[in-house]
């Protein structure tokens, strides 16, 4: 199969806009609980029509302080409810969000408030404010720097505040008819949002993201997986509101009726889970291996490793049959299998589910490839992942698997509304509701990415089964040419090798070479947990490096990955790098992409060991 189309769920009228997810979501329930918030270590509901008030009052201010329809505001900060209230309130005051991650340096801050012409911005905190005002040194314009955590009006001190309210109005002092002419006067065509792409090369585009793209696969995501976003499930937001993925599932939450609650810090995620409870989570693939690895450290400290892994290779057993039957194919479930199963769900699955919060029946993974033994494990632990597809300019989802239609190792078929096609050389082609219109002042860029049919070209290169589930095979520009001319797609085979318990980050080599080498990474806090359970004591990353006990560990990662590809294609050596790749090093994107050419740039002499020694 070359090409995939599923048709549209729900069409929208062009004078609407995604503000109108939320007047949908009051008009359905406004004392129905829409968000869950923190504070002071305690837990509180917030209703949709509260929170829509809230929404009006800060969008007062902004009119009042001079925000015309159109114009972009800038939101610097961590997820929390703040982020949510700042967004809804520009677009009913008729503005243009601009993202912009926390981790950004004033730098990165800089470029984007210039690209975007953005000169109102909001900053989650003081630390935040103070890198903002550095951009806006170099900017050499007057900015407007709102404050998450307190400020007065002036700007002059910091005080106690509970989120944003020091900047709403009084109720009493919104000019109703006002704020619906500023919400109104954006239509579906219009653009909601500009989100900046991660920046693996050169500097970040600008993405015109229209109210279309957010309020059509709102309503089309939401219809189209009612088994997981349905029954008002509540849901714990901890990816980056900054990124187009977490925003176009929250969006999908508000229309479709589930509670969201933010964490905002990766150390508190597990006990925000204990307590939000929730029945959903949208994650990356890195988020799922943690919890894995930690359990088995666990395991391990209380003798129980071997039980660990009995459980973990039976509930991968368990899946895979559940996948072989979902594909039509006869699977048959031993009588020992089932009863080893049925154990393991008394004793130790309930834990491995209790760290999610007891509740929770569903996770959708993206933004990376997802192991397959991964998907296979908590599947048959009881928490089933479903794996979707798409970049920045999608809208992030253009496909995903269905909880009741699952296929492990492939991302699922198109969301309605949207076509993918399979070029003539392999690559990912979209063409739907999600795609964006074009990037913000780069009219070359926009041509270069879309072909003469309309279609989005993504750079990702995959195949389309027979039921039109689509594969992701690798990065088109990635691709590796050996001195044999053997294509090698680098992406399957470092996902294998980062499976590996103690490696945090694989980068093959290989273009133009006789044979395919890779440099490795370790996980800083998995290789503490990892020597300690083999009686090595703390071993740093620059003696974890030379030890001969991880080079056999990773070894073994690396052979397993060889299995799965021809011998030219084969990982031959590797060096275990005594750094690692983060944001801060340069070698990471603020959405944790691999900036691949700086990596093989800045290790060359590393690479160059690898092929003479």
């Amino acid at each position: 199969m070359q090409e995939v189309s599923v048709e549209l769920l729900t069409e929208l009228a062009p004078e609407v806009n995604t503000t109108n997810l939320l007047l949908d979501r009051v008009a359905a329930g406004a004392d129905q609980p829409l968000f869950r918030v923190q504070r002071d270590g305690t837990w509180h509901d917030v209703n949709a029509g509260d929170f829509l008030r809230d929404v009006k009052r800060l969008a007062t201010t902004l009119i009042n302080d001079g925000l015309q329809p159109g114009d972009k505001v800038a939101i610097v900060s961590r997820t929390r409810y703040e982020w949510a209230l700042a967004e809804e309130a520009i677009w009913f005051a008729g503005g243009v969000s601009v993202p912009i991650y926390e981790t950004s340096s004033p730098f990165q801050i800089e470029w984007i408030l210039r690209d975007s012409s953005a000169r109102v911005v909001f900053a989650e905190n003081h630390d935040l404010r103070a890198n903002v005002r550095q951009a806006v040194a170099q900017l050499g314009e007057e900015v407007r720097v709102h404050i998450f955590e307190g400020s007065d009006r002036d700007d002059k001190s910091l005080i106690p505040s509970a989120g944003l309210h020091h900047l709403m109005v009084d109720p009493q002092e919104v000019d109703e008819q006002l704020i619906e002419s500023r919400r109104s006067s954006m239509r579906l065509e219009d653009v909601a949002t500009m989100v900046y792409t991660s920046g693996t090369t050169g500097r970040p585009k600008g993405c015109n993201m229209s109210h279309s793209n957010f309020a059509m696969v709102a309503h089309n995501l939401a219809g189209h997986m009612l088994d997981i976003l349905g029954d008002h499930r509540p849901t714990l937001m901890f990816l980056p509101l900054a990124h187009v993925l977490a925003r176009a599932v929250q969006q999908t939450c508000i229309h479709g009726g589930s509670i969201i609650a933010h964490s905002s810090s990766m150390a508190n995620l597990v006990q925000d889970m204990a307590a939000v409870k929730p029945g959903f989570l949208l994650a990356v693939p890195r988020v799922f291996e943690k919890i894995r690895t930690t359990a088995l450290a666990s395991a391990e400290s209380s003798g129980k490793a071997e039980l660990f892994l009995k459980a973990e290779k039976t509930a991968i057993e368990v899946s895979k049959i559940r996948d072989a039957r979902a594909r039509g194919l006869k699977a048959r479930m031993p009588l020992s299998l089932r009863a080893r199963h049925a154990v393991f769900n008394k004793v130790l699955y309930p834990k491995l589910r209790g760290v999610f919060g007891g509740e929770c029946g569903y996770a959708i993974s993206g933004a990376s490839a997802l192991n397959e033994d991964l998907a296979h494990f908590f599947r048959g632990a009881g928490i089933q992942l479903v794996e979707g597809y798409g970049l920045t300019e999608t809208t992030a989802p253009a496909t995903v698997n269905q909880a009741s239609r699952t296929r492990v190792g492939t991302v699922g078929r198109p969301i309605p509304g949207t076509s993918v096609r399979i070029a003539q050389d392999g690559e990912i082609l979209i063409k739907g509701i999600g795609v964006f219109a074009s990037y913000h002042n780069n009219p070359k860029a926009t041509a270069e990415v879309f072909d003469a049919e309309g279609y989005f070209k993504t750079g990702d290169t995959g195949v389309l089964d027979d039921d039109g589930y689509l594969k992701v095979t690798g990065r088109k520009k990635e691709l590796i040419v050996t001195a044999g001319g053997k294509n090698v797609s680098p992406g399957p085979l470092e996902e294998m090798v980062r499976a590996g318990r103690i490696v945090a980050q694989c980068v093959l080599v290989g273009e133009q070479r006789p044979f395919i080498t890779a440099m490795v990474t370790l996980d800083r806090e998995e290789l503490v947990l990892w020597g300690k359970a083999k009686g090595l004591g703390k071993l740093t990353l620059e003696q974890a490096a030379v030890h001969p006990e991880v080079i056999t560990e990773v070894q073994s990662y690396v052979n397993t990955a060889n299995l799965t590809v021809s011998k030219a294609e084969s990982i031959r050596k590797f060096v275990v790098l005594d750094e690692e790749f983060t944001e801060a090093s340069g070698h990471l994107t603020n959405s944790l992409k691999l900036k691949r050419q700086r990596v093989l740039d800045e290790f060359d002499d590393q690479i160059q060991a690898l092929y003479t020694k």
